[in-house]
């Protein structure tokens, strides 16, 4: 936190602009060793034109701005540098910095200090890498309430009520002989803890929809060789992504694809076709496929309408019967040969286009995607929602045990859920959580 930090935060590459941003105690100072005018007196919020230089040689002509502490995204001194974009001269313009007393951010460090000097909380971090790598209008509306703070508030009104119920019941501990203090029941206690469960309930409810909406839908495209998964991979997203044959075994790796669906995301992997290898490149293809089953939150199961079921097909039918699953019997342009029987099953031809919007449909139908509204208090973090679960644990623990216990132990439990809900939107926290929440920012972020 001592340091001057800089970074390029702008994509690198040839652009129009590229930023390289500048926080600390000593920004002004140092962006003024390297530019041709005078910085020291500027004014807070205002823009500079000059050229940054090295040694009196020109290197870029630029615009700075000039943010002064509080008012900005650090709440420390913030200098911009606006030069023309191109990987030469924003790298120079960097390695000036780092030579007159900046140090390279790490990744997200700039959000870092934000949440450390009380600018945002955790919540609101997490949301603002949301809304960097939201791929749809709907994900950019959930990031932008963490960003925010709508989800931070909702936390915040639940320990002020958990708060609020541990002083009371503290007053009644330590001042009993005191007539006029409310004194708290367990009846006043389960009331407070049930709508307390209640709020966290909905809270874990929604966080499905909005994993959805943040994340994707990881969705496997699963068969044997040459029933036409590439086909479907491409039907869906109207082009040539996979290399499409009648030779078995085309594929050998895994494919990747990405199709929008109601707001909603699929990331299609289209794989290897699974069956008895020939080679240690195709077995390794099928086993990368198998592997896929297991985190798939989606499998597209396809099978060939016009061959027998096959010992493959009911091996895949088995290893993914507890999984969320569609059966796309395809080429159904051909004689039909297969006799199935399964519930989740759409008919398809991908070489005559047919079927796609059916299959469509009952995707959105499976994962309730025409319901999904932006009106939601959302948790995608794995670490949150664990930390939700372990406080209805202990809630649950309350209601069982609320009769049988001294109104004192319920406190320390009251006590405990107060804690782990800080820590989520980081009231409390230890570097270890803020190293996995910020490692995954940009340099420039």
């Amino acid at each position: 936190m001592e340091d001057t930090i800089a970074a390029i935060s702008t994509a690198l590459g040839v652009g129009a602009i590229s930023i390289v941003r500048v926080s600390g105690v000593d920004a002004i100072e140092i962006v003024n060793k390297i530019f041709d005018q005078d910085l020291l007196s500027a004014e807070t919020h205002t823009i500079h034109y000059g050229h940054i230089i090295d040694n009196n040689e020109i290197i870029d002509e630029v615009l700075v701005s000039i943010m002064k502490a509080p008012r900005t995204f650090t709440y420390e001194d913030v200098v911009e540098i606006n030069t023309h974009g191109g990987i030469a001269t924003t790298n120079k313009v960097l390695e000036l910095l780092l030579l007159n007393g900046a140090r390279l951010a790490e990744p997200g460090e700039f959000t870092k200090r934000a949440f450390l000097n009380g600018r945002i909380d955790l919540v609101e971090a997490e949301g603002i890498m949301n809304l960097i790598e939201a791929k749809s209008d709907i994900s950019r509306k959930l990031a932008l309430k963490q960003v925010n703070g709508v989800v931070s508030n909702n936390i915040r009104e639940l320990r002020e009520k958990i708060m609020k119920l541990i002083a009371n019941i503290a007053v009644n501990i330590d001042y009993p002989e005191y007539e006029d203090i409310l004194e708290v029941t367990t009846k006043d206690v389960e009331k407070e803890i049930t709508y307390i469960e209640s709020k966290l309930n909905e809270i874990l409810k929604q966080s499905n929809e909005t994993s959805l909406v943040l994340e994707g839908l990881k969705t496997v495209i699963l068969g044997r060789p040459n029933v036409g998964k590439s086909s479907i991979l491409n039907m869906l997203l109207n082009e040539e992504k996979a290399i499409v044959t009648d030779i078995a075994g085309t594929t050998r790796d895994v494919v990747e694809g990405t199709l929008n669906l109601n707001g909603v995301y699929l990331k299609l992997l289209d794989t290897a076709g699974v069956h008895e290898a020939s080679d240690k490149v195709e077995e390794i293809g099928i086993n990368k496929s198998l592997g896929l089953i297991k985190d798939a939150e989606l499998i597209l199961l396809v099978l060939d309408n016009s061959s027998k079921l096959t010992a493959e097909d009911k091996r895949l039918l088995e290893l993914t019967k507890d999984k969320n699953r569609i059966i796309i019997i395809n080429k159904v342009d051909l004689n039909k040969e297969l006799d199935l029987n399964e519930e989740n099953t759409i008919y398809l031809s991908a070489i005559n286009k047919t079927g796609l919007e059916e299959l469509k449909k009952k995707i959105v139908e499976m994962f309730n995607l025409d319901s999904i509204n932006t009106d939601m208090n959302m948790f995608v973090n794995a670490d949150d929602i664990a930390k939700i679960k372990r406080c209805l644990n202990i809630i649950d623990k309350i209601k069982k045990n609320i009769n049988s216990i001294e109104i004192d132990m319920i406190d320390i439990d009251l006590r405990e859920i107060n804690d782990i809900l800080g820590s989520i939107i980081g009231e409390s926290y230890d570097e270890e959580i803020l190293d996995t929440v910020f490692k995954n920012f940009c340099l420039g972020k």
